[in-house]
């Protein structure tokens, strides 16, 4: 008995000697450096992410007995598990630049296919925190047994689990790529994000481009809009994920009481301009519907006649869709029928309520919009709210012209939960004026169009809508509408 207690201490001791390698990560002088930069380590995001004292690492060990008998790597530059994100079960996985320049090899591709299988098998959300080069040089070199491509597993739960990627650091390559199968892409200010860094593009291409030039925030939340939202900071992205995850958790009860004082607001009275063509701040009347005013918005930088964001309604989380009138009269651009398209998608697949504010006079017309493939972005969205299958609660403010209309979801017989219109509404199959001259009208035809389309007595005959209502009574309205079946 006494030689098996030794035989066990030795193995013990070997554990934990083995356990504190993988923690000093790339070793105290690269993670100083790291530090140094305003950077937290890979550890270190875990911690700030999960709940204390709920992370369960897997993998620990992996990168640490090379078979071929080369110098350990703590966790193969990768540290990942399970635990807790306010109360909320998740899987995290964040790359450790500090090792090997958070580069991924055999092992760690291993782990990462693991980590993913884990969200997969037991629908857990999951979260990738980037700061790597890639795959790792002379990977070629090694033979390792085939383990499933995690790149694969990632895009399997597309519409399965919520996938949420931040991006901390330089990026590329296959963990980049990895990233951009998720439905919420977080990038820290003075990070940068490319399937090929620099060095690469110079070699290939003989061009020389600084990391932000190629991939950094002005290009990717702002031009290509592969990411978005921006954090100044690791934890303020971390908080960002940390948001977003709170909008998936359960509904706590009659919590939304405390939240707002009442649901009816003299406030839009003041908002919205009844005339079509004012312009106003759409944002203002989103804050008004929303419990505490509230708005988590995404994608703020990019397509922004459009707004998209996540908030409460008497604690009913839901997906707000919202034209604004500030930015091209709120017309459809392509950015914005993207940005639109992409989470009408993330809400349908999450089940979040969708509620759409529409006030835009059309999708945007022109030679530029026609070149950026307008009628395919367009196109994009109008299937994924015609393929919703969600609460779809739908309100017409103003104005609601053409194509415009159908890809905010204004079409009657639409699967919506409920069609709301202001007395103010304004429709058409373009702008009332526009179509007129178009159609070269007299005076006397064109003004008793423009009686027919403006105002919502004629649609509200037809069953064009299901309610007009008071703006006071919106925020009643759509209580009311996701009360139903609660």
């Amino acid at each position: 008995m006494a030689n098996n207690r030794e035989q066990w201490n030795a193995l013990w001791e070997e554990l934990q000697s083995r356990h504190e390698q993988a923690s000093q990560m790339g070793g105290p002088e690269k993670v100083a450096a790291h530090q140094a930069k305003g950077y937290l380590t890979a550890r270190a995001r875990l911690d700030y992410l999960f709940d204390a004292g709920s992370f369960n690492e897997i993998g620990a060990l992996a990168g640490m007995s090379h078979p071929a008998g080369h110098p350990p790597l703590a966790g193969d530059a990768l540290v990942g598990g399970i635990g807790r994100v306010n109360g909320m079960s998740a899987v995290a996985m964040a790359e450790d630049f500090t090792t090997k320049g958070g580069s991924i090899g055999h092992a760690n591709a291993a782990k990462r296919s693991r980590l993913v299988r884990l969200a997969a098998e037991q629908k857990l959300p999951l979260i990738l925190m980037l700061e790597g080069a890639g795959e790792r040089v002379g990977n070629n070199t090694e033979r390792y047994p085939n383990v499933p491509n995690d790149l694969q597993l990632v895009a399997d739960l597309k519409g399965h689990v919520p996938v949420i990627t931040l991006v901390l650091g330089p990026s590329a390559g296959h963990g980049a790529l990895t990233g951009m199968f998720a439905d919420f892409i977080i990038m820290r200010q003075d990070a940068a994000l490319f399937t090929a860094g620099p060095p690469l593009v110079a070699l290939s291409l003989g061009v020389d481009v600084s990391a932000e030039e190629l991939g950094g925030v002005r290009v990717h939340a702002y031009d290509s809009g592969v990411v978005h939202n921006v954090a100044a900071t690791d934890q303020d992205a971390i908080d960002q994920a940390k948001q977003y995850l709170s909008f998936l958790g359960p509904r706590s009860a009659q919590a939304w009481k405390n939240s707002n004082s009442e649901p009816t607001s003299d406030a839009l009275l003041d908002i919205i301009p009844p005339q079509a063509n004012t312009p106003y701040d759409m944002r203002s009347v989103i804050q008004t519907l929303l419990d505490r005013g509230d708005f988590f918005e995404l994608q703020p930088f990019y397509g922004r006649a459009m707004l998209l964001g996540l908030g409460r309604v008497a604690d009913h989380a839901v997906m707000v869709m919202a034209n604004q009138p500030t930015v091209l009269a709120g017309s459809i651009d392509t950015a914005a029928a993207q940005k639109a398209a992409h989470f009408i998608e993330v809400a349908d697949q999450l089940g979040l309520p969708l509620i759409s504010l529409i006030d835009n006079p059309g999708v945007l017309p022109g030679p530029q919009s026609e070149k950026a493939g307008i009628l395919k972005a367009a196109g994009r969205m109008f299937y994924a709210q015609r393929r919703f299958r969600g609460k779809k609660i739908v309100v017409t403010l103003r104005k609601a012209y053409g194509f415009g209309s159908s890809v905010m979801g204004m079409n009657p017989w639409d699967r919506q939960a409920i069609s709301l219109a202001l007395p103010s509404v304004s429709l058409g199959g373009v702008p009332a004026i526009g179509s007129t001259a178009v159609a070269k009208l007299d005076a006397q035809e064109s003004e008793r169009i423009q009686k027919i389309e403006s105002g919502a007595w004629v649609p509200a005959d037809s069953m064009a809508f299901d309610k007009i209502i008071d703006p006071r009574d919106l925020r009643v309205e759509l209580i009311a509408a996701l009360e139903v079946g609660h």
